[in-house]
């Protein structure tokens, strides 16, 4: 059928027939008619299926989100007689601490007052928000226009649709260890390995240079690059952030710079975005509302095509439009509150949550710091703090997860295992609970470890009882 509503050629029945006459006489030559359908064989009869035979697809049972896959694993049964702490959620909403800015609210009131965003918009956005976030994030040694940008349901999808424009089944992926689960999780289900790449801990979480250029093969497609990073909490400063970008170019990898908490950095602390500090490497950067405007389930994320050397050319910015069509795009809503959104919101807004996240952190890291047993990490921004454990002062626990599960058990505290993001023997604490709660939390964590504890003795790895 042709866009029009008329039947194509392709359905009119063959010329021969169309010179037949019916038998009231009228010349079936004037008239288009549509073919009968054949009859069918008693051997097609046989042929149909007999039962019910309804399988999953070979994509979701290649899906598996190792965080729920853990959790969800885990014997989690509170003490009763304390309340229950969770540590463990990526949501800065949950407690109801920190609201999002008024600014922010009236513009999705005027968006919905106005009638104009009932409807569809474009898959990629409409134009007058794909220009405000264009000309938000535009930087004089990475300029941006509206076609740079690409809206979409939130920051996982646009991650998404990253890695289904540059990658093929059977390629491969850099991605940073430890690192947002999701990743992975989008990768293997559409047949893309993963590589896993070290962060260091003794380094405040800087790429392992050395192991992640050694992992680079012909089938490498895209380097994944999480800055502030989940669930470290770290920041590159502008020296590491030129190193990485220089094993790129040297084996012409472009990025995928993941950059959902670019700007939420600690006052003694500076964000660099990737894409300004390199003239030849083609970056995607995805970033949304999510995180620094505290709406993760408005779902408004975007892709920044940055591409001054024209490496991607027509191609790659074809293939987000195609993919960003099989959803139709973000929620045209909150695509008309866009422009205030990202204009109007007060910088004390910001500053209140960053000076918040940075207060939280220290009183975590302090407070854990003093306990036999545990490293934490102080973090530089983002809204997370990552705990290593000592284990071998711990026998009791095998691993992590156990050592988690207990602490849930015993003081109803629930920090994530850090084998969720591929690295054991470490647990991520979130940091945007109320003071108060987080003190109460680290004084648990503390009875916990105290109770659990033995020395090694001296001289030997034998354990003291």
């Amino acid at each position: 059928m042709t866009g029009n509503g008329v039947l194509s050629n392709d359905f009119y029945e063959d010329s021969a027939n169309a010179h037949a006459v019916s038998e009231n006489g009228v010349n079936l030559n004037a008239v288009h008619l549509i073919s009968a359908q054949p009859s069918v064989s008693p051997t097609k009869l046989k042929s149909r299926r007999q039962r019910w035979n309804v399988r999953p697809s070979e994509m979701s049972k290649n899906t598996l989100n190792p965080i729920r896959a853990i959790v969800d694993g885990m014997k989690l049964t509170p003490n009763p007689h304390k309340s229950m702490i969770a540590l463990s959620i990526g949501d800065p909403t949950v407690f109801g601490n920190l609201p999002t800015s008024e600014s922010v609210l009236q513009a999705m009131k005027d968006a919905i007052d106005s009638h104009k965003y009932n409807g569809y918009a474009p898959s990629v956005g409409y134009q007058k928000s794909r220009e405000a976030v264009a000309n938000f994030y535009s930087q004089p040694g990475a300029p941006l226009e509206a076609k740079d940008v690409v809206l979409t349901s939130g920051c996982s999808q646009a991650i998404e649709l990253a890695i289904s424009a540059l990658c093929n089944p059977g390629d491969n992926i850099l991605v940073p260890c430890p690192g947002f689960s999701l990743y992975k999780t989008m990768a293997v289900s559409m047949g893309i390995h993963v590589k896993l790449y070290n962060l260091l801990p003794e380094k405040s979480w800087e790429t392992d240079l050395q192991q992640l250029e050694s992992l680079i093969d012909d089938k490498t497609t895209c380097l994944i690059m999480n800055n502030p990073s989940n669930p470290c909490g770290s920041v590159f400063t502008k020296t590491h952030l030129c190193n990485i970008l220089s094993v790129a170019s040297r084996h012409c990898i472009p990025i995928l710079a993941d950059e959902i908490y670019g700007d939420m950095v600690f006052p003694d602390c500076e964000f660099h975005s990737l894409a300004p500090l390199t003239r030849d490497v083609p970056i995607l950067s995805c970033g949304g509302l999510a995180k620094r405007w505290l709406v993760p389930g408005w779902r408004m994320g975007w892709i920044l095509i940055h591409d001054r050397n024209n490496v991607f050319g027509p191609e790659i910015r074809e293939a987000l439009v195609r993919l960003s069509q099989r959803i139709l795009g973000a929620c045209t809503v909150v695509q008309g509150a866009l422009e205030s959104i990202l204009n109007s919101t007060p910088a004390e807004f910001y500053q209140n949550t960053i000076s918040f996240l940075k207060s939280n952190s220290e009183i975590c890291f302090y407070e854990l710091s003093t306990i036999p047993g545990l490293t934490p990490v102080m973090p530089s921004g983002a809204m997370y703090l990552m705990v290593g454990i000592e284990m071998e002062h711990f026998p009791e626990f095998q691993n992590d997860v156990e050592f988690t599960e207990r602490l849930v058990t015993e003081e109803s505290v629930f920090c994530l295992p850090a084998t969720a993001f591929e690295y054991p023997n470490f647990f991520r604490i979130v940091v945007t609970v109320p003071e108060e709660m987080l003190l109460e939390a680290c004084g648990r964590i503390k009875e916990f470890c105290v109770r659990h504890y033995r020395h090694l003795s001296q001289g030997s790895n034998d354990l003291d009882q």
